[in-house]
């Protein structure tokens, strides 16, 4: 789109087009792309589609835990991020996440998968609503509820 731009903005400077004809190209363009990046950040956020994605639990051990998980329910792990020691589990998605910080036997976080997440729409909601989020390798792009839970906002992956 930049290209397009820069076009438009040559022809208006060498006398091709009026500022009137320039405006309605950059008008157009702005409609054009109101489907990504900033101008979807208007779209409203919308919970009603919402799902719990997984939850994030903090282990003393991540072996006994892995064994614990996939003997009892019979989940398999779906990925692993080593640097972070964090471990996903599940079946065709992640339910459990599991990751050996301390203190432990508590619940890190609970993700909210939603079916049109937009990351600069959500920030723009939190901020309306008083919040701030963050956005770490072990709780996402989240925000801490009043009892100071973690809470995740993601992209539901199974409903793109």
């Amino acid at each position: 789109m930049e290209s397009v731009i820069l076009d438009l903005v040559s022809r208006f400077e060498k006398g091709g087009l009026t500022r009137r004809e320039l405006v309605q190209g950059l008008a157009m363009l702005v409609g054009v792309g109101a489907g990504t990046g900033a101008a979807s950040a208007q779209e409203p956020v919308d919970f009603k589609g919402a799902i719990i994605d997984h939850v994030s639990i903090q282990v003393a051990d991540l072996q006994k835990s892995t064994e614990f998980y996939t003997k009892l329910f019979g989940f398999t792990v779906l990925s692993e991020d080593k640097p972070n020691g964090i471990i996903r589990m599940g079946f065709t998605k992640p339910l459990v996440s599991i990751n050996p910080v301390k203190p432990t036997g508590i619940v890190d976080h609970f993700a909210i998968g939603m079916t049109r997440f937009n990351r600069d729409a959500m920030n723009a909601y939190l901020k309306e609503h008083g919040q701030t989020s963050t956005n770490n390798p072990f709780q996402g792009f989240s925000i801490k509820d009043p009892d100071g839970v973690s809470i995740q906002f993601m992209q539901d992956a199974d409903r793109k």
